[in-house]
């Protein structure tokens, strides 16, 4: 069973988000929830697709989201970890252990 894209033919709308969008999104998330991406456009009555909703909340609106620069502590923290693991992907639960320690 092969799944329709999202946005195909439907007349949603592409591009840039309006801060008018912003707010319909935040506002129906805060009441709400997100438990089904693909539903939620239309029960906000947003002209975007599901995916767009959630890559837009995940990685720009959610409150929990830290923005700005680098603690000096977060910092060498990094430089710490590079100098042992260097590029190499490390699992997250490998790297809680290591913090916890």
């Amino acid at each position: 069973m092969v799944r329709r894209a999202c946005c195909e033919n439907m007349g949603l709308k592409k591009g840039p988000w309006t801060p008018h969008e912003d707010h319909i999104l935040i506002s129906y998330i805060n009441q709400f929830g997100h438990s089904n991406w693909r539903a939620l456009p239309k029960h906000a009555g947003l002209l975007r697709c599901g995916k767009s909703c959630r890559l837009r909340w995940n990685n720009y609106l959610r409150p929990d989201i830290k923005r700005g620069h680098f603690s000096t502590q977060e910092e060498e923290t990094i430089i710490q970890m590079h100098q042992i693991v260097g590029n190499r992907h490390i699992p997250p639960t490998l790297i809680l252990l290591n913090s916890i320690s």
